[in-house]
């Protein structure tokens, strides 16, 4: 049975011992483990069914251990850490030779940042090694965004989560690379293309690659729950093309008709953008849990992080 505690103690005993450890973060719950031990690396990539080409994140507790993972820092993402970290901002640059190729992927690049959440911050400054966390679900499947999600996907795979409450970003970290200096988009994230626009200028957009992902979620699907998904401008023409089936909507807007075989999870009720991402996994996992034939989720504003949001459900509808 995997415990849920806020013992620091316990969690650190167990990374150091190369096991595995699920920890919160703002955006979704990690599976965590020693980025320096090939066991428990390889315990990620074995629990979550991961794909061994697609990269890990690393996480570290401050803009200082940068130096330790990482052979150069450009200027555009010194400017981006001063900003953003920390905060669900990952930055994808050229590795030292310490870094395991096991947790790039093979690649000559590294993919790092500072969570904000004051738990794991104070772990990881206790621990002598950063952590590989990528999000603590099977591969593919909805993020975790509670204590409860983590135990939901492993019951007893798992010996322990840390529990640091429901996550308050609840989407994944933004994801910046840079091409001779230049800076690329290769995950829409917690922070809007707006916001990163404002301190380095326009982004080139790379975040599709199925093949040989340069950083996590880039592969077309993603985040997807078990239950049929699709996504519509239009939910009560949407609703018309599947009569008599159970439905569980997921919502922008309440201006939506009702009945016995709709479930409606309305993601904000004053139609705020980072109320909505907050909110969207934690609502996709209630859905999914319901039996339900079809999840019609609405197409948001394509704006801020209204994007990011989109991004998710096209992955989901994959």
């Amino acid at each position: 049975m995997i415990k849920i505690s806020t013992d620091l103690l316990q969690a650190k005993n167990i990374l150091e011992k190369e096991g595995l450890v699920a920890i919160p973060t703002e955006t979704v719950y990690g599976l965590a483990g020693n980025i320096y031990s090939h066991k428990a690396i390889d315990n990620i990539f074995k629990t979550k069914n991961r794909p061994s080409n697609n990269p890990l994140i690393v996480h570290i507790d401050s803009y200082e251990k940068l130096a330790d993972l990482v052979e150069e820092i450009p200027e555009n993402a010194k400017k981006l850490a001063e900003v953003f970290w920390p905060n669900p901002l990952t930055l994808v640059l050229k590795k030292k030779k310490s870094v395991p190729y096991t947790i790039t992927a093979g690649k000559e690049t590294v993919a790092v940042r500072v969570p904000n959440h004051q738990l794991t911050l104070e772990l990881l400054k206790k621990l002598d090694f950063p952590l590989a966390a990528p999000s603590a679900n099977p591969f593919g499947s909805i993020s975790p965004t509670s204590a409860q999600h983590v135990v939901d996907y492993f019951k007893d795979t798992l010996e322990m989560v840390l529990d640091g409450g429901n996550c308050k970003n609840g989407i994944e970290s933004t994801i910046i690379g840079f091409e001779n200096e230049n800076p690329i988009l290769y995950r829409l994230g917690s922070i809007s293309v707006e916001e990163v626009e404002s301190i380095v200028g326009p982004l080139k957009i790379l975040n599709k690659n199925n093949s040989s992902p340069i950083a996590p979620g880039m592969l077309s699907r993603h985040y997807a729950p078990k239950t049929k998904t699709i996504v519509s401008k239009n939910i009560n023409e949407e609703l018309k093309k599947h009569p008599n089936l159970k439905i569980g909507l997921l919502l922008f807007n309440d201006d939506i008709d009702s009945n016995e075989n709709i479930v409606k999870e309305l993601l904000s009720n004053n139609k705020d953008l980072k109320e909505a991402a907050t909110n969207l996994y934690a609502a996709m996992h209630r859905l999914d849990q319901k039996n339900l034939d079809l999840i019609i989720a609405e197409k948001f504003p394509n704006k801020s992080l209204g994007k990011s949001i989109n991004d998710r459900l096209k992955r989901a509808t994959k």
